[in-house]
């Protein structure tokens, strides 16, 4: 990374809940590394300063902490209205040109304290928005909604990580239908390669059958991602075994990560017939050294936006089994890269989970196909520049006006 003390840097200032690890956090981490320090200086703003990503973040770029008020009454909206004076400050002390907010809950945040400063917006829309805003947004759904259309209209760009996330947001948002362009999101390959070599020194527990195929599953255990429908899977396909050939090999499964359904998916693993192969690894920070050493990546999500964990995957020749669900099915164009299953269809997940295992060639032939899909559409050099090209035409105006 190349610093510049130059005066006509672009400053940009960045937005997200915090350095937790989730895939926003880590587009946002690599979206600071790779800003060309000769055009931009960065700033991050988050809502909590936690994280195991947190260290990661570059030393040259300063962070602020979006300070609430002191605990007390609670009432409707008081927080957020503390959020908003907090970015409002911070824009206003660092003399932001541009603010990049991403996700739906930095949008609504971002656009209430800055719109009225004229403070120009590039908003990413990261999920579709008819799927991931009523499962995550419970209380005060139809307000917060209206306050979502009327921020990401007043933003100056608004961005998707995905084709289908885009039409997601035109059709909730009742936005104009050229008002959303999909950048997809970039993956650092060699980065990722680095961190799976000093992954590798992760000790996990033996399986009892070693010559098994092991698969890995990485995410949040909560409901939208399937982890239970995964295990309902493996159910099935652990009986067709036992009634089946004893010569093929066991299916082993890792599932990293925590959440609200982890002792849940715990309690279903123990009606398993074999419940000795599949392990919990919980969280760590560095998964890509499990990863890179598993046989295959199983992805069972309800909904996504543009998974990271499968780029991830194909960045390191990992083969990948997804539902046929958002933005996943956007990382396959006409050489097939995934083999595919129908979302919350844990039959379907059996029988992919078994083709799997009995046609290696077809897996082998898949991962080249994904290695050229990677370096063609989310190099990271490219996907960045991209997003500079964005962040520099909605800096323009506001530099402008300043004049």
């Amino acid at each position: 990374m190349t610093q510049s003390a130059s005066d006509d840097r672009v400053r940009v200032g960045l937005m997200i809940s915090s350095m937790r690890g989730g895939g926003s956090e880590q587009q946002t981490l690599l979206l600071l590394r790779h800003l060309d320090r000769h055009r931009f200086e960065p700033f991050l703003c988050l809502t909590q300063a936690v994280g195991h990503l947190l260290p990661l973040v570059p030393e040259d770029v300063p962070i602020t902490t979006m300070t609430c008020d002191k605990p007390g009454v609670y009432f409707p909206g008081r927080q957020l209205r503390a959020q908003v004076r907090a970015v409002r400050d911070w824009a206003q002390r660092q003399n932001l040109d541009v603010i990049y907010d991403r996700t739906f809950g930095m949008t609504m945040i971002a656009s209430a304290a800055v719109d009225a400063l004229g403070t120009p917006r590039v908003s990413t829309i990261v999920s579709p928005p008819d799927r991931a805003v009523p499962s995550l947004e419970r209380r005060f759904q139809k307000l917060k909604i209206r306050r979502l259309s009327a921020a990401y209209r007043r933003s100056h760009t608004r961005l998707a990580v995905s084709r289908l996330a885009a039409k997601s947001a035109i059709e909730f948002y009742e936005l104009p239908e050229s008002a959303v362009h999909v950048i997809p999101n970039p993956v650092d390959v060699a980065n990722i390669k680095r961190q799976a070599e000093t992954g590798r020194s992760v000790h996990l527990p033996a399986f009892n059958d070693p010559a098994g195929l092991h698969l890995v599953c990485l995410g949040r255990m909560s409901e939208e991602k399937g982890q239970a429908d995964l295990l309902e899977a493996m159910r099935l396909s652990q009986i067709r075994d036992d009634h089946g050939d004893a010569s093929k090999p066991a299916l082993l499964l890792t599932l990293v990560g925590d959440g609200p359904d982890r002792a849940m998916l715990e309690s279903l693993v123990t009606q398993l017939p074999h419940p000795d192969r599949v392990r919990f690894a919980g969280h760590f920070a560095n998964p890509y050294g499990v990863l890179a050493a598993a046989d295959g990546l199983v992805l069972p999500s309800h909904f996504e936006g543009m998974p990271n964990v499968v780029l991830e995957a194909m960045a390191l020749s990992v083969p990948v089994l997804a539902s046929r669900c958002g933005g996943t099915l956007e990382l396959e164009l006409s050489d097939p890269t995934i083999r595919w299953f129908t979302a919350g269809d844990p039959a379907s997940l059996a029988d992919a989970l078994e083709n799997f295992r009995d046609d290696p060639a077809g897996n082998s032939t898949r991962v080249r196909a994904a290695t050229r899909h990677i370096k063609r559409f989310h190099e990271v050099s490219t996907v960045v520049g991209q997003i500079e090209a964005k962040l520099m035409s909605a800096a323009a105006g506001d530099r402008s006006r300043k004049k």
